[in-house]
């Protein structure tokens, strides 16, 4: 894949979108991907930074092999752009580096970098999609805190329910002006997605003196494993899919 110069051109200022969630499994980095997609094919300039620090596999999941990534960026042994990898499908990739350990437990001053470099690239998108790890450490909180929209990715499982409200419980502590929405992913029906929701709106007005928005629901698909398997995007290898349809529809609601 090509590398572009990505800061060319107009200079705009990007929506920053956070994809979280309390546990992994639950397919985030997979809606990351084709979230940015999605976005891209509604004529948006979007990048995605795979900020699963220590973890990240975002660019396992496209099939590329990047010489630069976000540990490098941050080493100041490669600028954003120089890291920046342009996927066919029309948008951008700031790739991670899975497996190091030095990424997944971050300093104050590491985490700042990155807010920072979260900040540079919104000089050349309009929206930057962030894959924030599994969790609630201090890294993935600072991540989530900052972003316009955060998004919690979550399933029906009771250890999702739970997870995802632990998320929602510390951004309404660090962050208590942004407004998360909750996505529901591998949702047997439109009806058990909203089955999901109520029980963590309820919850979160109960404790937390606040609703918590709907972000849209993903059915479960046969086609978005096999995908995976294949190392492409689902809007590129199944368009018309359930699922596809389905984040089609939640990057239509945030492009709007």
């Amino acid at each position: 894949m090509a590398r572009a110069a990505a800061f060319a051109g107009g200079v705009v200022t990007a929506q920053v979108i956070a994809v979280a969630s309390g546990k992994g499994g639950v397919g985030k980095t997979w809606f990351a991907i084709t979230l940015t997609h999605a976005l891209a094919q509604h004529g948006r300039r979007v990048v995605l930074l795979d900020a699963d620090l220590g973890l990240a596999n975002a660019d396992v999941q496209l099939g590329l092999a990047p010489t630069q990534d976000l540990g490098a960026v941050l080493a100041g042994r490669a600028s954003a752009e120089a890291a920046l990898i342009a996927h066919p499908a029309g948008f951008y990739l700031l790739p991670g580096r899975s497996g190091s350990g030095a990424l997944a437990e971050l300093g104050a001053a590491e985490r700042d970098a990155v807010l920072a470099l979260t900040r540079h690239l919104c000089a050349g998108f309009q929206h930057v999609v962030l894959d924030i790890g599994a969790g609630v450490g201090a890294a993935q909180r600072s991540l989530l805190a900052a972003a316009d929209i955060p998004l919690v990715l979550a399933t029906e499982e009771p250890t999702s329910l739970t997870d995802a409200y632990a998320v929602l419980k510390l951004l309404a502590r660090d962050a208590p002006e942004r407004a998360p929405r909750l996505v529901v992913n591998l949702a047997p029906s439109a009806v058990a997605a909203q089955r999901v929701h109520g029980a963590l709106d309820a919850a979160t007005r109960r404790f937390l003196g606040r609703g918590l928005a709907q972000g849209g629901h993903i059915r479960r698909d046969a086609k978005v494993p096999e995908a995976i398997r294949a190392q492409t995007p689902l809007l590129t290898r199944h368009p018309t899919s359930a699922a596809a349809a389905d984040v089609s529809a939640i990057a239509r609601s945030l492009a709007a």
